[in-house]
Formats: structure tokens, C-alpha cells, sequence
């Protein structure tokens, strides 16, 4: 019987920056300014910006208006996905040289269970600073790494020196170092959570902690087990390299605010396309459908119906998206976004579902940025 080591050696790798970075290692003349990647045009939404202009408070998914109006010296740059892609595939040949247990999270970040790692360096520390090295000096580009004995707090340690460093949480401060960050760092808690915990008294890691898990059972339903365990500094999710993709989905943002019914539901019909070839081509068949719609006034709401067995067909999955978009329609509000997404596999899929990188949201990228 094999038995786990009693502490893994988790590293998660970030790359700083990398869409923009990219571009600034390609075109010298956009280094040390602040760079977008994306389309600069009124409708136009951020996919990526450097540090020089984050410092503006310039970050991905923002509009370029907006953009545009905190940095006037910002320069847009269309984004090359295919040159990214490639990149990314040089980084995680530099992960495979140091160990085979590698779960992708995008194209630019990876968790890696090193406790056993190819080139026998005796410590995690020694290791991500190799890995760091080696995928400078391939790429050009800088990386930032946090080493600790879990996923969750491995990656909330790559934020703590970035760009271009790396923090460890060992062992024994992992509990007693959760305990000083905001709880809107943690993994998991996105703004509206945030928001919630903090009407409930709980900013921080320590507050989390304070709280019994029937409070968070009684306030946050079948994500209090989670809450209750991070605040702990407990995690015990393996890095799985064969992590089976969950959704695929696309989405686009319309050039003028659509309140046509007809326009619409085109615009849901080309996003149902642009998925059902996904799945088609990777024999991936879901049993949940989700329209997404987000308004002019950036409210966003989402409809969703899941049948009893997989969608097989463009049809079967047009159908579903139309009657899903027209629960709320006929609208006087103007829609500028529309999104369609499939879920729920079914058990068995292919194993080409089983994705390296998430592709839906670099296609989605793609479409906004339009």
C-alpha cells in the first residue's frame, strides 16, 4: 500500500503580467509604459494590462473607456492568443522537467506538486527558484511563486511578492498567517461573498476563523465547510494533472446595446455555435445549459435549465438557449453582452476534454475585445 507523505510541497506559478508581458518582450518600444492588451475602441474591454498600468488602477475586464479615461497614456495592443499559447506551452515544458504532477489553471498558471521532484533538490524553495530561472531564460519572462503544503494557500503565497518573487508558508505559520489577510483574498470568495461576510462581521481570516461552521452552515449553505477549513490554513486537494474541464462556454459583447428581440437571440445563436463546435470536436456533451446576459448598466443575470441526459446535437442546444434567452424578453433595458455555456458532462467523455488550458475563456476574450 502506498502512503502519502505526511506534508506536500505545493508550488503555484504565475506568470507576471503575461499577455502584456509578452508584448512588451516583442516590442521593446512598449516597455516601462503602460500597456493594455485589447481593443481601445469605445466597446472594447481590457483582457490584460501591465504593472505601469496597473498602477492607474487599469485591470482586466475593464472597459476601454474607463481605461482610456484613468490612464490617457495607456497604449492598446491587440492580443496574439496564438503567440500566448505557444508561450505557455514553453512554460509548462519547463513544469514537466521537474515533476509530472501539473494542474494547469489557465495558460499562465499552474499548481505543481513537487514533493518528489525530477531534479532531486532537497527543498520546494530551491525548486520553484530553478523553475523561475529556467523559464526566464527560455521565455524572457518573469514568473512569481508561492510554496506552501496546500493549493489554497500555494496560491494565495504567488500574490504576496509579485512580479518576479516568491513566498512560502510553511507549516507552522500557515493557520496563524490566514489569520492576518482580508477574506477578500481568499480563493473562492469573490466581491458579493466579501460583501456578505463583511455585513457579517468577518473582514478577516481571524473573523472567518471566529465564526462556528453552524454559523457559516446557516449564512453560506454548503460552502461553510470550505470557509470553515481555510481559515484554518487546511486544504486537502491533491494537484490533479488530469483535471476534467467543467464547462465550456463563449460570449460577446455587441458593438451598440441591443434591445431587439431578433438581434438578441442571433447573438445567442452564433455563441451556441461557437460551443457546440467545442464539444463536438472534443466529444464533450453536457447536460446544462446557461445564457448569460449583462445589460447596459452592467447588471448581469443568468438563466440555466439542465435535461436529463446530454445535449448531442447544435440543434438541441439552440433550442435550449433561445427558450433560455427569451425568458427575458421582450426587454426595454439594452443588452450588451450575451453568453451561452455548457456544463455537467457526462461521465465518460473523451479524453481530449481533458484540457491543458481552459480555452473558453481566452475565446470569450477574444469576442469581448471585438
Amino acid at each position: 500500500m502506498i502512503v502519502e507523505p505526511a506534508i506536500r510541497k505545493v508550488i503555484h506559478v504565475d506568470m507576471d503580467a503575461f499577455f502584456a508581458s509578452v508584448e512588451q518582450r516583442d516590442d521593446p518600444s512598449l516597455r516601462g509604459r503602460p500597456v493594455a492588451v485589447g481593443h481601445g475602441a469605445s466597446r472594447g474591454v481590457v483582457a490584460a494590462a501591465s504593472y505601469e498600468a496597473r498602477k492607474f488602477g487599469v485591470r482586466s475586464a475593464l472597459p476601454s473607456v474607463t481605461a482610456m479615461r484613468r490612464c490617457p497614456e495607456l497604449v492598446f495592443v491587440p492580443p496574439r492568443f496564438e503567440v500566448y499559447r505557444a508561450v505557455s506551452a514553453q512554460i509548462h515544458a519547463i513544469f514537466a522537467e521537474f515533476t509530472d504532477l501539473i494542474q494547469p489553471l489557465s495558460l499562465d498558471e499552474a499548481y505543481l506538486d513537487v514533493t518528489a521532484n525530477r531534479r532531486e533538490l532537497p527543498t520546494a524553495w530551491l525548486t520553484a527558484k530553478a523553475i523561475r530561472a529556467r523559464i526566464l531564460e527560455e521565455t524572457g519572462l518573469t514568473a512569481s511563486a508561492g510554496i506552501s503544503y496546500n493549493k489554497f494557500l500555494a496560491k494565495l503565497a504567488s500574490d504576496h511578492r509579485k512580479p518576479n518573487g516568491q513566498f512560502a508558508v510553511t507549516p507552522d505559520m500557515g493557520a496563524a498567517w490566514v489569520e492576518t489577510l482580508p477574506v477578500s483574498r481568499f480563493h473562492g470568495v469573490g466581491p458579493v461573498t466579501a460583501d456578505k461576510m463583511k455585513r457579517l462581521g468577518i473582514e478577516t481570516g481571524a473573523d472567518l476563523r471566529a465564526k462556528s461552521l453552524a454559523f457559516l452552515q446557516q449564512h453560506f449553505g454548503s460552502s461553510a465547510n470550505w470557509y470553515h477549513a481555510i481559515a484554518r490554513g487546511e486544504d486537502h486537494r491533491s494537484v490533479n494533472p488530469n483535471r476534467v474541464r467543467k464547462s465550456s462556454g463563449s460570449e460577446t459583447t455587441f458593438r451598440e446595446d441591443l434591445t431587439s428581440d431578433s438581434d438578441i437571440e442571433a447573438g445567442v445563436l452564433r455563441m451556441a455555435e461557437d460551443v457546440w463546435s467545442w464539444c463536438a470536436n472534443r466529444r464533450a456533451f453536457g447536460r446544462t445549459v446557461t445564457v448569460k446576459v449583462k445589460y447596459a448598466d452592467f447588471q448581469q443575470i443568468t438563466r440555466s435549465r439542465s435535461r436529463p441526459t446530454a445535449i448531442t446535437s447544435d440543434g438541441e442546444l439552440q433550442s435550449v438557449s433561445l427558450e433560455l434567452v427569451r425568458s427575458v424578453l421582450p426587454t426595454t433595458r439594452p443588452i450588451r453582452l450575451v453568453g451561452v455555456t455548457v456544463s455537467n458532462f457526462e461521465t465518460g467523455a473523451s479524453s481530449n476534454a481533458l484540457e491543458l488550458f481552459d480555452a473558453a475563456p481566452i475565446a470569450a476574450s477574444v469576442l469581448i475585445s471585438d
